[in-house]
C-alpha cells in the first residue's frame, strides 16, 4: 500500500495512459538479437541499438566472462578511491587510439559522460549552443552546467553563427549530437567546426549514434567528414555498435585530466564492471576486423529507405541504421506498433516528451545481424497496415 503522500500518482497514470504517453517495461528473451522472444512471441527486433549485432556475439560474452573471472563481479568503489582497474586504462588506451586523441576517459554511460562534461567545462559566466534535437541527456548537462543555454534550430548553421556572433561570455560551448537519436540524421559538423574556430569556441560531438558505423575505421561521423582533430571533445557510447556497456570522453590529455577531477558523475559514481570493459575491448576489436559488418547494416540501411520512400516518408536525410516513420499523434504511432506486433515485428512507438509533439513515430532501428528478407518483410507489413491507422489529427 502506498503512502497517503503519494495519492496523487494513480491520476497522474491515468492521465498519462489518457494522452497515450504512459510507458512500460517488455522483457526481452533469450537473448538481444535479431530475433526476440516477447510476451512469448518470437519477434523480429527492430528497436534495439545493437548496430553491428556485437550485444549477444560469443566473443564478447565469452570476454565479459573472462573479465569478470579475471578483475571481479564488480569495481568495488570510485576510480579515485579504490576502483581503478587495469581493465579501465587498457580500454581507454585503445578508446584513445582508436579516436586518434591523447587520452580517453570512461564513464558509467552516455547519460553520465553528457550530464557530467559540460558543467565541468563551462559556468556561470559562460554559453552552451546547442541543437534543439540534441539527446535528453546533453540538455541535462546543460543545465546543470548553470552556463546560459543558446539553442539553435535543427543544423542550423546561420542560426548558430548567428547566436555566436551576438553571445559575450567567458567560455563558449558548442553541443551537438553527431547523429540524432531519433532522426538518423548528420549534423553539419564541418560548418559547425569552422565556426568553432572562428569564434574560438569547444567543440563537443556526441558519437554515440555514429560510433562503430561511419567512418574509415568506424570511429564516427567526425572521421568520415575529417574533421575529428578540429573537435574538442569526442563523446561515444559502448552500448550501442560497440555491444557492451558504458561510455567514454577522448580529447587532448589537459582535458580528460581536468575531468578526473570535475566532472562529478565520474568522481562520484564506483568504476565500470571489469565485465563491461573487456566485452568493449573485444567489441574494438571485431570493429577493426569486420568492416563488412557496417558495410552490411548501411546498405540495409539504403535498401531500407528507398521502401519507405516508396510509402510516402521522407528518410532522405538519413545516415545511419535510425528509420524515423513519423505518424503524427501518439495514437497512430501506439496502433502501428501494435499492429507489426501482430504480424512479427517488434518496433516502439516512440511518443513526446522523446519527440516534438505531432511528430510520434516508429523509430526502425537496423542491425548487422538482419537480413534483406527482414527488412522486405517490415516494408510489406506497413504497407499493409498504414491504410488501417487512426486518421492523422
Amino acid at each position: 500500500m502506498a503512502r497517503a503522500a503519494l495519492g496523487w500518482i494513480p491520476q497522474e497514470l491515468e492521465a498519462l495512459e489518457a494522452r497515450g504517453l504512459r510507458r512500460s517495461l517488455e522483457t526481452l528473451a533469450p537473448l538481444q538479437g535479431p530475433v526476440v522472444e516477447v510476451g512469448g512471441r518470437r519477434l523480429v527486433n527492430l528497436c534495439s541499438n545493437d548496430y553491428l549485432g556485437l550485444a549477444a556475439d560469443p566473443r564478447l560474452r565469452r570476454a565479459a566472462a573472462e573479465g569478470a573471472e579475471r578483475a571481479g563481479a564488480g569495481a568495488g568503489a570510485s576510480r579515485l578511491v579504490a576502483g581503478d582497474l587495469p581493465v579501465h586504462r587498457a580500454l581507454e588506451a585503445r578508446l584513445a587510439a582508436w579516436k586518434g586523441t591523447e587520452g580517453a576517459l570512461l564513464f558509467n554511460s552516455g547519460y553520465h559522460a553528457n550530464a557530467g562534461v559540460p558543467p565541468a567545462l563551462v559556468g556561470r559566466d559562460d554559453a552552451i549552443f546547442a541543437d534543439v534535437l540534441n539527446h535528453a541527456s546533453i540538455v541535462d548537462g546543460c543545465l546543470l552546467s548553470r552556463a546560459r543555454l543558446l539553442r539553435y534550430r535543427h543544423g542550423d548553421v546561420q542560426e548558430l553563427s548567428d547566436l555566436l556572433s551576438r553571445t559575450r561570455a567567458r567560455r563558449r560551448l558548442v553541443v551537438t549530437d553527431a547523429v540524432f537519436s531519433m532522426d538518423g540524421d548528420a549534423a553539419p559538423l564541418r560548418e559547425i567546426a569552422a565556426l568553432c574556430d572562428r569564434h574560438g569556441a569547444m567543440l563537443y560531438v556526441d558519437e554515440a549514434h555514429s560510433a562503430g558505423l561511419l567512418g574509415p575505421t568506424g570511429a564516427g561521423l567526425a572521421e568520415a567528414l575529417g574533421v575529428a582533430d578540429r573537435v574538442d571533445v569526442h563523446m561515444g557510447t559502448l552500448g550501442k555498435a560497440l555491444g557492451a556497456f558504458g561510455a567514454y570522453v577522448a580529447g587532448a590529455r589537459p582535458l580528460v585530466d581536468l575531468l578526473v577531477s570535475r566532472a562529478r558523475t565520474f568522481v562520484f559514481t564506483t568504476a565500470l564492471p571489469p565485465a563491461a570493459c573487456a566485452a568493449a575491448l573485444a567489441g574494438l576489436e571485431v570493429v577493426a576486423a569486420e568492416p563488412a559488418r557496417r558495410a552490411h547494416v548501411l546498405a540495409l540501411t539504403e535498401r531500407a529507405k528507398a521502401g519507405l520512400s516508396r510509402l510516402g516518408f521522407d528518410t532522405s536525410r538519413v545516415v545511419a541504421p535510425i528509420l524515423p516513420v513519423v505518424l503524427g499523434s501518439e495514437a497512430r504511432a501506439l496502433a502501428a506498433s501494435a499492429a507489426l506486433r501482430e504480424r512479427g515485428y517488434f518496433v516502439r512507438a516512440i511518443r513526446p516528451p522523446t519527440v516534438p509533439r505531432g511528430t510520434s513515430r516508429l523509430r526502425v532501428a537496423l542491425s548487422a545481424a538482419h537480413d534483406e528478407a527482414q527488412v522486405d518483410g517490415l516494408l510489406a507489413a506497413l504497407a499493409e497496415i498504414l491504410p488501417g491507422l487512426p486518421p492523422a489529427e
